[in-house]
C-alpha cells in the first residue's frame, strides 16, 4: 500500500504548524526518533508532508541508542524512514548506564538526550529539532509542574534555544495519545520495546494515571486542564511573598 496520512491527522498537524509558525520554507529539520509510537508518527507525517511539498523543508531523523538492554536494533527504524524519504542517522551513546546511578535519572536522561540531539543538529546544519510530544504530554506536564515544582507551566509548541541557535518544534501538540496509538493502523511499523527500567514508575506515569482516574469520574477534567494551560484564561493568584 502506498504511504498515506489520514485527513484528520494531516489537519491537526497543519493546524499546529500554522498556528505556532513551526515550519518555514528552507528549514532543515532533525526529528528525534526514539523508535516509539509517537516519534514514528512524527517521522511518517513530516516525511510525507515534505514529499508532497505540503511543507517546504528538508527532514531527517536521529536515533540515540542509550546503551541499555535490550540493545536497540536500528534496522526497522531505518526502514520506516526510507519509506517516507527521511534520511536516517543512528548514534550509539552511554547515556542510559550513566544516568541510572544519579539521584534524578529521568531528568538527567532527558537533559543529556536533548543536549546530544541539539549538538548533532548544530553540527550538521539543521536549524530545527522536532520532538514528538503530544497534547496529553502538555497537559500532564502542566499538572506535574504544579504538583512537583510549584510552578504553573508546560512546554511550548515552539522554543528558540539561544545557546545552540536551534529552534525546538512539536508538531504533534494537537494530537491526543489515543490518536497516536491508532496510527499503527496505517503505519507499517512495530514500536521498539522500551528498555528503561523506570518506565511505568515515573512521576509522569503517576500524573497520567491521576488524570485518567479523575476524568473517569468527571469527563470535563482533561478539557479543563487543557483550557487552563492556554493564555488568556482568568488567573487569580496570591501575591509574591514580601521580602523581609
Amino acid at each position: 500500500m502506498k504511504p498515506y496520512l489520514p485527513k484528520g491527522y494531516n489537519q491537526k498537524i497543519l493546524r499546529a504548524i500554522r498556528e505556532f509558525d513551526l515550519i518555514e520554507p528552507g528549514d532543515r529539520i532533525l526529528i528525534g526518533f526514539s523508535g516509539g509510537k509517537d516519534s514514528a508518527l512524527l517521522v511518517w507525517a513530516l516525511g510525507l508532508m515534505a514529499q508532497h511539498r505540503i511543507i517546504e523543508a528538508e527532514v531527517a531523523a536521529l536515533t540515540l541508542d542509550l546503551g541499555l538492554e535490550p540493545h536497540l536494533n536500528p534496522e526497522p527504524l531505518a526502514e520506516l524512514c526510507a519509506k517516507v524519504g527521511v534520511e536516517f542517522h543512528y548514534l550509539p551513546t552511554g547515556i542510559g548506564p550513566a544516568v541510572l546511578a544519579t539521584e534524578n535519572p529521568c531528568a538527567t536522561c532527558s537533559f543529556l538526550r536533548n543536549g546530544r540531539l541539539n549538538r548533532f543538529a548544530g553540527k550538521h546544519k539543521f536549524n530545527k529539532v522536532a520532538l514528538a510530544h503530544h497534547h496529553d504530554d502538555a497537559v500532564e506536564t502542566l499538572l506535574m509542574s504544579m504538583l512537583y515544582s510549584g510552578q504553573i507551566r508546560t512546554f511550548l509548541p515552539k522554543t528558540y534555544l539561544d545557546r545552540t541557535r536551534i529552534t525546538v518544534i512539536r508538531p504533534l501538540v494537537y494530537l491526543r495519545e489515543e490518536e497516536i496509538r491508532a496510527a499503527r493502523e496505517f503505519i507499517p511499523y512495530q514500536p521498539v520495546a522500551r528498555s528503561c527500567p523506570y518506565d511505568g514508575y515515573t512521576y509522569r506515569q503517576k500524573v497520567k494515571d491521576l488524570i485518567a482516574a479523575l476524568n473517569k469520574e468527571n469527563p470535563l477534567v482533561y478539557a479543563n486542564l487543557s483550557k487552563a494551560m492556554r493564555g488568556g484564561r482568568p488567573i487569580t493568584l496570591w501575591p509574591a511573598p514580601k521580602k523581609r
